[in-house]
């Protein structure tokens, strides 16, 4: 009853049980640290300039409205 309770095939390795090489410690704050604070002073640089271009549009917009009235 024992053997029918164990897992087929269990110490068979599968192709991807080979780790590679391990990380320092610089490509590993590198990786978790560096690369999101980049992202997110990319998607925050996209943002601010985006943002900026819409309020000189506005600001033409209120100046001539003020001009006309």
């Amino acid at each position: 009853m024992l053997l029918l309770s164990s897992p087929a095939f269990a110490y068979t390795p599968d192709d991807g049980d080979d780790p590679g090489p391990g990380l320092s410690a610089a490509q590993t704050l590198g990786l978790y640290v560096g690369l999101p604070l980049l992202v997110f002073a990319v998607i925050a640089g996209l943002v601010l300039a985006l943002d900026r271009s819409r309020d000189s549009d506005i600001e033409t917009v209120s100046a001539q409205a003020k001009s006309r009235g």
